[in-house]
């Protein structure tokens, strides 16, 4: 089987959003998935696209995908590499597709002179957790994702500003 890492074209905005809907199935969290190929279509093709998508393909078959954007190191003064998401279709997976995609990524980083590449794991993907430090990776204890959304995004930006 031949197995190669291509940027995902408009044409596979369908192949995106299977994988982010498997990896929402995997994760359990598919009541909270909302994506569609419309949103996904401006957010990766339009004019200012926020995001970009490899698609991991094993002969003509999309069998994995990392979602990636830069975010910025303020204490590096660089940007940085984030990864939003990696997934590998269980069937597909313990054949090296997702270190491939991960080699991929560090070189984009490199490439583009980031000062790091980061990305989140659920504390109970042990698998995951320990591959991810089998390739370098650190698991930093100390930090917790925010996140503020829907109604409480929307009642913190009508809040007042004080004034100064």
């Amino acid at each position: 089987m031949a197995f190669r890492i291509l940027r995902a074209k408009r044409d596979d905005v369908r192949h995106v959003l299977g994988m982010i809907e498997a990896l929402a199935d995997y994760e359990q969290l598919r009541h909270l998935c909302v994506a569609t190929e419309v949103a996904l279509d401006a957010a990766l093709f339009g004019p200012k696209p926020a995001a970009e998508v490899l698609l991991g393909w094993e002969d003509e078959r999309p069998v994995a995908f990392a979602l990636f954007f830069h975010n910025f190191s303020t204490f590096l003064g660089r940007k940085g590499l984030y990864l939003e998401d990696l997934f590998v279709q269980p069937a597909f997976r313990r054949r090296g597709y997702g270190r491939a995609l991960l080699v991929h990524l560090a070189r984009i980083a490199v490439e583009r002179g980031c000062g790091r590449f980061e990305w989140a794991v659920l504390d109970w993907n042990a698998s995951a957790i320990g591959f991810y430090e089998s390739l370098g990776a650190s698991v930093l204890p100390d930090w917790r994702i925010t996140r503020v959304t829907g109604s409480a995004l929307e009642r913190l930006a009508a809040r007042a500003i004080p004034a100064a």
